[in-house]
């Protein structure tokens, strides 16, 4: 985890510095030198062209100093610039023309002003390259370790999750198969129908799984397409309703359609799981609402049910992969959605967006944004939107 201290961060700065002034780069050389030669052969041409070129081609080696301090390494390509610069103007562009004479009044000042303009600029041109380097180094950093926090919620929830059906699916099968003359046949349909729903329960889990695999590792980011939101919703309902057909859900959308950039796939799986886990979790045959709408520069999606609420001491850390239930269920139960929460939270971070869960009197809101795009929609009357009731 990178440290934020600013005593600890200056002396990162300071050890990078001089690393970099100890590395001789044959690159940065051929840089500096490169750098110098534009700017002489330009000093040149404003010599011929400008009626007060001292001025301009003073302005024209500072300005090669910053050039050459931030295309090479160290800050030491910066100041070799300034010093051969100062020589070269006193050289190439003074009376007497071709003689180094730092001897005529008003000469010294100048010059030395111009040696302190190209060195402090080198070197602050240096320290902020470093401190960026060091920023980014930093970000990366704490990008690995949400990465490998994002890894050990999932293989926590992972190896809570799969035991728990299979345990279900185990045990009943085995009933079946030790005592089948003993049941009569509603027995043998229980038995069957909790293997069912186990066994879905796991395919749920794997399409889950095999969703983050649509998130780029490297960058923690997804391909994203302008959609139109209401298709998605539609989509992710209607999937919703195959596994729960008793289930009630109201859908309301913006009257004018709304698009936003997406994997489709994924933000189905996020509606999915949400819905899932307001149907199981809820305690209630109240009917689930899900809202679309705009603020900010974002849409905003929100299921809601009314239920059971989540205990306030759970919605910070509810998609981390821990169990969704409450303090009354069993800790082998199957409600315990938490890799679905937690796989929730990490595809919507790789959206740009955020998710959030909150209480409300009668039980528990999901909101989730995603970044809207903003561009015509052409043809939108032809558009097939989603039952808006």
């Amino acid at each position: 985890m990178a440290n934020n201290d600013p005593g600890k961060r200056r002396t990162e700065i300071t050890a990078a510095l001089r690393a970099k002034f100890r590395n001789f780069s044959f690159k940065d050389f051929l840089v500096t030198f490169g750098v110098y030669v534009a700017a002489t052969l330009i000093g040149f041409f404003f010599n011929r062209t400008a009626s007060d070129p001292t001025l301009n081609i003073a302005m024209l080696y500072t300005v090669g100093a910053f050039v050459a301090a931030r295309y090479t390494d160290g800050y030491f390509y910066g100041i070799l610039y300034a010093f051969i610069a100062v020589v070269s103007v006193n050289y190439f562009f003074t009376y007497p023309y071709g003689n180094i004479d730092f001897s005529l009044q008003g000469y010294q000042v100048t010059f030395l002003g111009m040696l302190i303009i190209s060195i402090i600029t080198s070197i602050s041109s240096t320290v902020l390259k470093t401190q960026q380097e060091l920023l980014a180094k930093q970000d990366k950093e704490l990008m690995e370790a949400e990465k490998e926090k994002m890894r050990a919620n999932l293989l926590r929830a992972v190896s809570h999750d799969i035991r728990t059906p299979l345990t279900g699916i185990i045990g009943n099968s085995e009933s079946i198969i030790e005592n089948p003359s003993a049941m009569d046949e509603a027995e043998k349909v229980r038995l069957v129908t909790n293997i069912d729903r186990d066994a879905r329960w796991l395919l749920d889990m794997v399409e889950n799984l095999l969703s983050v695999t649509r998130i780029d590792e490297k960058s923690s980011k997804v391909k994203k397409t302008p959609e139109i939101v209401d298709e998605v919703v539609s989509t992710a309902v209607s999937q919703f309703r195959k596994s729960f057909p008793d289930a009630k859900v109201t859908v309301k959308v913006p009257d004018d359609p709304v698009m936003a950039e997406m994997d489709p796939m994924l933000i189905q799986q996020v509606m999915i799981n949400i819905l899932n886990n307001a149907q199981i979790h809820s305690g209630t045959e109240n009917p689930i609402e899900v809202e679309v709408g705009v603020a900010d520069g974002n849409v905003l999606f929100s299921v809601r049910d009314y239920g059971r609420r989540i205990p306030e001491e759970r919605l910070e850390s509810i998609f981390d992969g821990g169990s969704f239930g409450t303090e009354e269920e069993s800790p082998d139960s199957t409600r315990g959605m938490g890799i679905g929460l937690s796989i929730c939270k990490t595809i919507i971070g790789a959206h740009d967006g955020s998710i959030k869960a909150v209480d409300h009197e009668d039980g528990v809101e999901f909101v989730f944004t995603l970044p809207e795009y903003m561009e015509e929609i052409d043809d939108a009357e032809d558009i097939d939107t989603f039952d808006r009731g």
